[in-house]
C-alpha cells in the first residue's frame, strides 16, 4: 500500500513479526521498551476480543500486538502527530480492520470505550514525574513522551481499571526507580500487581527498565517475581532479545 511520508519520516520494521512502523527522529520513534512490552503481554488466548493500548504514541506496541492476536485493538494517543502517523502505520499493515486509532486524552478514553468491556489493556507510559525543576526535552513531542505533563501513573490506572473486565489484564513497563510509584497506584486502583520482571542490560548492572502485570480485582499478594530479562551481551544484543527482534531462525 502506497502511504503519504512527511519530511522527516522513514518506515522501519519490526522483522519478527514483519510489521513495519513509521518514524521519526524529530517527533517520535519507539525503542526497545515497546519491543519488551509487547513480547511480555500475553494476547494469544481466544477469548481475548478486545485490546486497549494507552499511551499509543505512533502505535509501537498495538501494531506488535496484532501480529499475537485476532482481538480488535484500540489504540488511544493525545498527540495529533504522533496519532496521525499511527493511523498511516495501521494502514500501512493492512490492519484498518482490526486497529482503531482514539486521538484524545487517555482521560476520555472511556466516552469511546464501554468501561468494563476490555479483555487487556497495554502501556509505555511517561517515566519522569512533571516537577518544575525537571529538565525536559526541548522538543514537545518527546516531553510529553518522556514526563508527566498530559497524565500520571495514577490517571493511567484508573483508566486502565475502568475500561478492564473483572480478572481482566494490565501488561506496563516503567522505571524501576518509581516501582513504589507504580505499586501503589496499581493497588489503589483495583489492579493487583502478579508478575513482574525486571530488564538490565547486563547481568551485574542495576535494572533500567521493569515489566509488570497486573489483574483487575485480583486477589491480593501472590507477586511472582521472573528471572531478569538481560538485553545485552558484550556490545550485541542478547540472544533472547535478538529472537524478540527478529525471530528465532
Amino acid at each position: 500500500m502506497q502511504i503519504n511520508l512527511k519530511s522527516d519520516e522513514r518506515i522501519d520494521q519490526l522483522y519478527s513479526n514483519q510489521i513495519k512502523i513509521i518514524q521519526s527522529n524529530d517527533v517520535f520513534s519507539f525503542s526497545l521498551d515497546a519491543v519488551l512490552l509487547a513480547n511480555f503481554a500475553q494476547v494469544g488466548n481466544k477469548r481475548i476480543k478486545k485490546i486497549v493500548d494507552l499511551c499509543a504514541g505512533n502505535g509501537a506496541v498495538g501494531l506488535f500486538l496484532s501480529s499475537e492476536t485476532a482481538a480488535e485493538i484500540a489504540m488511544v494517543e493525545i498527540q495529533n502527530r504522533l496519532a496521525d502517523m499511527a493511523r498511516r502505520s495501521v494502514e500501512l499493515n493492512n490492519l484498518s480492520t482490526r486497529i482503531r486509532v482514539i486521538n484524545d486524552d487517555l482521560k476520555n478514553t472511556t466516552a469511546h470505550l464501554p468501561k468494563d468491556s476490555v479483555d487487556v489493556v497495554v502501556c509505555n507510559p511517561p517515566y519522569f514525574v512533571n516537577y518544575e525543576s525537571s529538565e525536559k526535552n526541548p522538543n514537545r513531542y518527546l516531553a510529553i513522551a518522556r514526563h508527566e505533563i498530559k497524565t500520571t501513573i495514577s490517571e493511567v490506572a484508573q483508566v486502565a481499571s475502568d475500561l478492564l473486565k473483572t480478572n481482566a489484564k494490565l501488561f506496563m513497563v516503567y522505571r524501576p526507580d518509581r516501582l513504589t510509584d507504580l505499586l501503589l497506584s496499581l493497588r489503589s486502583h483495583r489492579l493487583e500487581p502478579k508478575k513482574l520482571q525486571f530488564v538490565r542490560s547486563k547481568p551485574a548492572q542495576p535494572a533500567n527498565m521493569v515489566l509488570i502485570e497486573a489483574i483487575k480485582d485480583g486477589k491480593p499478594n501472590g507477586l511472582r517475581i521472573l528471572a531478569d530479562l538481560v538485553t545485552h551481551e558484550g556490545t550485541e544484543y542478547s540472544t533472547e532479545v535478538k529472537q524478540i527482534l527478529y525471530g528465532k531462525s
